[in-house]
């Protein structure tokens, strides 16, 4: 005989493989939400529209960054040549200021996808058992725990 998962299971299991998929945001529309960012940042956006530009812009490698020193001060770069066909060029404190984005972004994201996975209105911590005290008072926010 063979044996099947839950449909509750299943239906969780679901839930989470599509909310890791990527967002229907084209590759365009994520270079330019990065890029709005980067201004914020304090980055400086220079167009490639000059023949010599546009050559040193096709050096680069494509939405990276790359650190630059020049009279001992450190940029960082960041070229476009599908978007805005330009460059980003910003100092430390904007690079950091656009890590420090990404940072909270990232946290933002992975507290909104773990809310999503708990949130289960049928969830019953009382088909678990009772609750043991060592295990501390841990609250997942799923309803009334009925211990």
């Amino acid at each position: 005989m063979m044996h099947r998962p839950p449909l509750g299971f299943l239906a969780v299991l679901s839930f989470g493989l599509l909310t890791m998929l990527p967002s229907c945001e084209t590759a365009s529309q994520q270079i330019e939400g990065k890029e709005d960012h980067l201004a914020a940042a304090g980055f400086f956006q220079k167009p490639a529209d000059t023949p010599e530009r546009q050559a040193m812009l096709n050096r680069l490698p494509a939405h990276h960054f790359v650190r630059r020193v020049k009279n001992d001060h450190v940029f960082y770069v960041y070229s476009d040549p599908l978007v805005c066909d330009c460059l980003y060029v910003g100092d430390e404190a904007a690079y950091s200021r656009y890590q420090q984005y990404v940072q909270a972004q990232a946290l933002a994201d992975e507290q909104e996808m773990t809310a999503q996975m708990y949130d289960d209105a049928q969830w019953n911590w009382g088909a678990w058992g009772a609750w043991n005290p060592a295990w501390g008072n841990w609250d997942p926010g799923m309803g009334p725990i009925g211990w």
